[in-house]
């Protein structure tokens, strides 16, 4: 439980270069602290489970990374997410903007967090030699994302891009108190300054960043928002994603994780709308485009926007474009009929 109050001052012009981004780099670095939780929160114990039984069977070895993401403080060392430079920004494109890290902000940066207490060894090395830990840092980095990370990035991406897309309209029609109320129930927009808090009591100033605040989305780190109190990029702001449990809704496909469904609730829906629809339903518990949904399924994007077609003539299924991504997701009809067909057997 948070015991401070959080004041975000932003002026018209940090308003208008506040933006949305998706950061692989950040969900890494949030997927790794939720497996050094003794509790993890309910909505990502599926990918826990899976996670910890994938190491279980080939460790990761993160001499250098896991000293410094999992500790029992409140903050860590922010320089090892800079901003993302754009909206989606590649996995490697951000290790190399980490890499690119100059010497000072590394070390001012460990001063804050480790402070006067114990740093661990890799802090140590990298306050000594910030060049050839930062190097050593990404490599660790790359491991886990491509271990634990990109086996369901498609559908993690999905998701938060039909966040950005929710919340950019929110945004546009009614200003930033209808968007900041909406990210999280700690967050409030009043008189030109953002409050983030989970208790009242006295409040604490955040230094902003250069050219407003980055908002991202973010499936591990919910339920909570977390913020950037100092930087030398962007001050970037998360909060929970929309929707963010169905990413793992309908399983860790092949990977032993997550609901199975009944074969009964599967085969009420073929009986109504066919197989192939009724697949394509089930799948858009969670967002997904064309493209994902034609290789997952192993169909050509063409019979997928067929069917899709029908689905939303039907209004079973949602179409919603985030930047150049269209994005399809199951309609509350087509959720109500997927619940009612589980409730019927």
């Amino acid at each position: 439980m948070r015991n401070t109050l959080l004041v975000l001052e932003l002026d018209v012009a940090d308003l208008a270069g506040t933006r949305f981004a998706i950061s692989p780099l950040c969900e890494t670095q949030k997927a790794l602290q939720l497996l050094g939780k003794p509790r993890p929160p309910p909505l990502n114990q599926p990918w826990v489970r899976w996670a910890r039984a994938q190491l279980g069977r080939r460790p990761l070895r993160l001499p250098r990374l896991w000293p410094l993401v999992v500790t029992d403080l409140p903050y860590w060392p922010e320089f090892l997410v800079p901003a993302p430079p754009g909206r989606t920004p590649g996995f490697e494109e951000e290790l190399a903007r980490l890499c690119a890290t100059p010497d000072e902000p590394v070390r001012a940066s460990l001063r804050r967090v480790f402070g006067e207490g114990p740093w661990p060894e890799s802090a140590t090395r990298l306050f000594d030699r910030p060049r050839e830990s930062l190097a050593e840092l990404a490599a660790e980095l790359a491991d886990c994302h491509d271990r634990l990370i990109a086996p369901h990035w498609e559908r993690i991406r999905s998701v938060l891009d039909a966040d950005i897309a929710y919340h950019a309209g929110l945004l546009a029609g009614g200003g930033a108190q209808a968007l900041f109320s909406d990210l999280h129930p700690g967050l409030r927009w009043s008189a030109g300054r953002l409050f983030l808090s989970d208790a009242d009591t006295g409040p604490d100033q955040i230094t902003l960043g250069p050219d407003g605040v980055v908002l991202m989305p973010s499936v591990f780190n919910w339920p909570e928002w977390s913020v950037k109190k100092d930087t030398s990029t962007q001050t970037t702001l998360l909060y929970p994603a929309r929707g963010a449990a169905t990413v793992w809704e309908a399983g860790l496909d092949g990977f032993g994780a997550g609901k199975p469904g009944r074969p009964g609730d599967q085969r009420a829906v073929e009986s109504l709308l066919g197989a192939p629809r009724a697949r394509l339903l089930g799948a858009l518990r969670s967002p997904a485009t064309t493209s994902a949904l034609a290789r997952r399924f192993g169909v050509t994007p063409g019979a997928v926007s067929q069917h899709l077609a029908v689905l939303r003539r039907g209004g079973l299924v949602d179409r919603r474009r985030s930047g150049r991504t269209v994005l399809y997701q199951a309609s509350e009809l087509g959720l109500a009929l997927l619940g009612a067909a589980g409730a019927a057997w």
